[in-house]
């Protein structure tokens, strides 16, 4: 086998990672949102169990990485898409958190405190992006790495349309405060889920074009 063969299966090798661990951070977060709804306290603790396996996954990345930059000493685009992909692990390690974050919330949550209909809207939003940017970064597409951007701005407005209809909350039922803040937290995990889906997709048009948030990368 050729060196430049060694090489393309070494890069092949890293893509197959890097796509079981957004897929295994899909399935947390999709996992976690249903534990919520349904007050499934197994499922959550399951959750909050497997975020090692996460963990895992970002150290074999970064390994695959590091291993690749010393003995192959890449250039031009195969560097920019192995430094793009040692940046983009962190966000789906922290993607991966959030989830587990969610699962510990829904421990403690009932049905005291109902669950806000734009939450749900939020985390649907969240799923997508995350999917969407994980598709976009592994196949290169920098229009589907610029259309998760721009969903950003929905989930933004989910966010603040959540945080009005809990202050509303608090002031009608004061009794519930506790149970109330939690879905505030829940709100803000898949609003830090829809940030770092955007960076993701951000290291993308990076590996690509060598630009990162429209400024040259020198």
């Amino acid at each position: 086998m050729s060196l430049r063969q060694t090489y393309d299966n070494d890069l092949a090798r890293l893509d197959d990672a890097v796509r079981r661990m957004g897929d295994g951070v899909q399935t947390a977060l999709y996992a976690a949102l249903n534990a919520l709804t349904a007050c499934d306290k197994d499922t959550a603790r399951r959750i909050i169990a497997g975020d090692h396996t996460i963990d895992g996954q970002e150290r074999e990345i970064e390994h695959l990485c590091m291993t690749l930059l010393l003995r192959q000493q890449p250039v031009a685009g195969d560097l920019r898409r192995i430094s793009g992909t040692l940046k983009m692990v962190t966000d789906l390690e922290r993607m991966g958190d959030h989830a587990a974050d969610i699962a510990e919330i829904s421990l403690c949550h009932s049905d005291a405190a109902p669950l806000p209909h734009t939450l749900s809207e939020m985390g649907a939003g969240a799923l997508e992006m995350e999917r969407n940017a994980i598709n976009a970064f592994l196949a290169g597409d920098t229009a589907a790495a610029a259309a998760v951007i721009a969903a950003d701005d929905a989930q933004d407005a989910r966010f603040e349309a959540i945080k009005r209809e809990i202050a509303d909350r608090l002031a009608s039922t004061p009794t519930c405060a506790d149970e109330i803040l939690d879905l505030l937290m829940i709100a803000k995990y898949l609003e830090r889920v829809a940030d770092n889906s955007v960076n993701v997709a951000e290291w993308t048009i990076f590996c690509q074009t060598g630009l990162y948030k429209n400024e040259p990368i020198v």
